[in-house]
């Protein structure tokens, strides 16, 4: 245990600067997507995924064929964001992409699942923005209500259990649970 709290630094989140990040695009798209995302994709009137599809290639998004976004979904920044084919998109899925996410073809992201692309470096007084890519290669389940950390890449056909939180790579074909995340056994697709 720490015995003398006073001599240590604490937290200054006045001093608070995300340099050298920057969201991409201008204020004025970031505002526009803003309230886009509120109105087709955080709410539940719009169930077409066709519309759906259509505004995130309109902000810069890619994405692939057959790719259903079901309702109240929260995606960042689509501009930083490249979806393969026959990709599910579940209920109250956050995608964070404050930079690169790629999700690879046949991919699927339960109930709630998050994708994290930021963080803080809680050692640094000024609380820094800390940022890295995601990527879930093809056939990467996501559970419901499971967590992907900044960094991560989830290997081809890997499951993330319901609830669990990837904090490292996983293994293609592998099944992960918990938190952090540990492999469990093999997927074996029949």
């Amino acid at each position: 245990m720490i015995k003398n709290l006073q001599i240590l630094q604490k937290t200054d989140l006045s001093s608070y600067n995300n340099y050298p990040y920057h969201p991409g695009g201008n204020a004025f798209k970031r505002i526009l997507w803003h309230y886009t995302n509120i109105v087709f994709f955080k709410s539940g009137l719009f169930p077409f995924y066709g519309l759906k599809v259509f505004l995130l290639r309109l902000f810069g998004a890619k994405i692939g064929k057959k790719v259903e976004f079901k309702p109240n979904v929260n995606i960042k920044y689509p501009w930083f964001l490249n979806i393969g084919d026959e990709v599910w998109i579940g209920e109250n899925v956050w995608i964070d992409c404050l930079v690169m996410v790629t999700l690879g073809a046949n991919v699927c992201l339960s109930q709630g699942a998050t994708i994290l692309t930021g963080s803080h470096n809680y050692k640094k007084r000024s609380f820094d923005l800390i940022t890295q890519s995601v990527v879930l290669e093809d056939g990467a389940w996501i559970g419901a209500g499971a967590m992907v950390n900044l960094g991560v890449t989830v290997g081809s056909h890997a499951v993330l259990t319901s609830g669990s939180v990837a904090t490292k790579n996983l293994d293609a074909y592998g099944i992960y649970q918990g938190n952090p995340a540990v492999k469990v056994r093999d997927r074996v697709i029949e």
